[in-house]
């Protein structure tokens, strides 16, 4: 079934996950760094999630799932070792109007999570809409190698000169062209090889005067 693929912002809302093991884990970090107030219920833990609540990252009711304890959550994930609690966690959040991940039964869920490679700002996701996690997994690892923390760089560099810009002048297709230019320039390799005084000298030859990495508030020692 084609499915919308979004980001959320889910920052102070509420996100519950039904389960207590590794899976329930994983759903949990994404929450975690998205800065949403997490939940998990289950009768008991695995020891990474205990460490996730003993730091109090995340909020723990030890007890089964019932309904009703979905009541006030922005997202759900079902992620239990029992598909009738799973589904039952379906059940709720489909009559709640709540978005749900079951994660043993993709036809359950209203929304699968991809596989995503963060980069600073930058986030590439990877799915097969729940029909192949193994191969997101795979795509995602081989991303991560191509893609690595010097594009969190270019991308933060990117949005300090587009923001710049913006404040300006209101030439939209100038702007453009410059971010286009920036966008297919070798600064990702510039960065990752620490040649930040090159980075320098294309930031003056593609946007002029006053966009150097110290007047855009990036400043590192730039090196040879």
């Amino acid at each position: 079934m084609p499915q919308l693929t979004i980001a959320i912002n889910l920052q102070g809302k509420s996100a519950v996950v039904v389960g207590g093991g590794k899976v329930a884990t994983r759903k949990c970090l994404p929450l975690i760094r998205c800065k949403a107030k997490v939940t998990v219920i289950a009768p008991s833990l695995a020891a990474c999630l205990q460490r996730l609540v003993r730091y109090g990252m995340v909020n723990y009711l030890a007890k089964g799932y019932s309904e009703g304890d979905l009541a006030g959550a922005a997202v759900a994930f079902a992620a239990t070792d029992r598909p009738e609690t799973n589904r039952q966690v379906a059940r709720e959040a489909e009559a709640s109007g709540i978005p749900v991940n079951v994660t043993d039964a993709p036809e359950l869920s209203s929304f699968n999570s991809p596989a995503v490679v963060r980069r600073g700002d930058l986030t590439i996701a990877v799915t097969t809409n729940g029909k192949a996690p193994a191969l997101s997994r795979k795509i995602r690892k081989q991303l991560a190698t191509t893609y690595g923390r010097e594009y969190a760089e270019t991308a933060a560099l990117m949005g300090k000169v587009r923001e710049k810009l913006l404040t300006q002048n209101d030439n939209h297709r100038y702007n453009k062209q410059i971010l286009s230019s920036l966008a297919n320039s070798p600064i990702p390799e510039l960065f990752r090889n620490g040649l930040l005084r090159e980075v320098e000298h294309l930031l003056l030859e593609l946007c002029g005067p006053g966009f150097t990495l110290n007047d855009l508030g990036m400043r590192k020692e730039t090196t040879t």
